[in-house]
């Protein structure tokens, strides 16, 4: 990771942003990003501020996928053409004051080198940026965060979702590894919690392509998402996931 050296030099707070861009980091695959970005989708939907979705996954998956969950709200994007992150400056000109881009596995080349050339033009348009990375018990989840952040450090706020993918899950490298504690040091992470999920609810979900806020609304018609004890579940996940973003709000707003 690079060297960071004095925090209060190197720290630049996002100010009186007029809009604002989240990014997953697209670094090490399978380890939810599209489902932490799906919620955060219908957490801006509950509280009715306007917001575009991208899906800049480069894979084409036929179920799983954001634009799989959202449709055409959703458009695809081909982030590998020579203005493909251009859509994040096009989508917030006249839409809606956010962007939520949910990120492919391999694509931070691509996305460092357009905050290499774009950023300073697109940080004098008060655009601020977010960029979310989702941590394991898995080290290798841990290194793609710390890789997204020696490229991209100060430019972006930065979220950490800790996300227990099974029943005990262990964070030790995340919590104690030297380069992790150092990235926390210097850009002070606000670190978030997803739960836990039952496998019977998640799969099903991702193959139907429905997402948490419509099982837990009852708004699917797929039978094995009717059961009364897995629209509970879903309540309850929403309830405590929208808990967590609004702990961090100040970072997903403009």
């Amino acid at each position: 990771m690079k060297s960071v050296g004095n925090e209060e030099a190197n720290r630049v707070s996002v100010l009186a942003t007029e809009k604002r861009v989240i990014l997953s980091m697209g670094g090490k695959g399978g380890v939810g990003k599209t489902s932490l970005m799906t919620a955060l989708a219908e957490w801006f939907d509950r509280n009715h501020i306007p917001v575009q979705l991208l899906d800049l996954d480069s894979e084409n998956k036929a179920r799983g996928s954001f634009a799989h969950f959202f449709g055409e709200r959703a458009p695809k994007i081909n982030i590998y053409t020579p203005a493909g992150l251009d859509s994040f400056i096009d989508r917030l000109v006249d839409g809606a004051p956010v962007v939520l881009a949910d990120m492919g596995a391999g694509s931070g080349q691509v996305t460092y080198e357009w905050f290499e050339k774009m950023y300073p033009d697109v940080a004098e348009a008060n655009i601020g940026f977010t960029a979310i990375g989702i941590v394991t018990s898995d080290p290798a989840s841990v290194e793609s965060v710390l890789a997204w952040a020696a490229r991209l450090q100060e430019r972006v706020d930065y979220v950490i979702v800790e996300n227990s993918l099974t029943q005990h899950t262990d964070f030790l490298y995340w919590r104690e590894s030297a380069q992790a504690i150092e990235f926390q040091r210097v850009f002070q992470p606000a670190v978030i919690r997803m739960d836990y999920r039952l496998p019977e609810l998640e799969n099903a979900a991702r193959n139907h392509g429905v997402t948490l806020g419509e099982i837990a609304d009852r708004a699917t018609p797929a039978p094995e998402l009717q059961k009364a004890s897995l629209v509970m579940r879903a309540q309850s996940y929403r309830r405590r996931m929208f808990a967590e973003f609004d702990q961090v709000k100040e970072l997903l707003l403009p």
